[in-house]
């Protein structure tokens, strides 16, 4: 038998003071971590807005017959501005990020945000260690706001799936 070599496991707070020590004075990762809260609390309302101007909109063509296929061209433009909301989001991450120089081009910026936020994370990106909690705050924003996505989507998919076929009015 190899001597086998054990290592204790940091306290919480010695793995926070350590990840502090590593991102030293970098106040601007906390305003960018506001910003991810804000972008989130956003995303959220945008998303409400869509899907109650969907439900509004699904029930006001249920009760007449002959539009009910109009509510899946109105779910087909809600996934729209929901696909469009991700855009702007991604595009507004690239602006902060943009602003404080992380990187030396806007278009590697861009890509970078892309991967990070839909958590492909496909490209190599060298961050000093000032900036590497960037990823994580970026590709949370991302999972976060395609799970509300997801749950608002599916909410409209189930008033379309359970109509009965020829009838405006839902099948119980």
């Amino acid at each position: 038998m190899g001597t086998e070599k054990t290592t204790a496991l940091p306290s919480l707070i010695e793995l926070v003071q350590q990840i502090q020590v590593d991102i030293g004075n970098n106040d601007t990762l906390y305003l960018i971590l506001a910003f991810m809260a804000a972008i989130l609390t956003l995303h959220g309302m945008a998303v409400l807005v869509i899907a109650s101007a969907f439900h509004a909109l699904d029930r006001l063509l249920k009760s007449i017959p002959h539009l009910a296929g109009a509510s899946f061209i109105s779910y087909f433009i809600a996934i729209l501005l929901i696909i469009f909301t991700h855009i702007l989001e991604i595009v507004a991450w690239t602006y902060v990020l943009v602003a404080h120089s992380v990187f030396p081009s806007v278009t590697q910026t861009f890509y970078f945000v892309g991967e990070m936020y839909t958590t492909l994370g496909f490209g190599s990106y060298a961050l000093s260690s000032s900036w590497q909690g960037l990823p994580i705050l970026i590709s949370f924003s991302g999972v976060f706001s395609v799970s509300m996505s997801g749950a608002a989507l599916y909410s409209m998919m189930g008033s379309l799936v359970t109509r009965k076929p020829g009838s405006g009015a839902p099948s119980v």
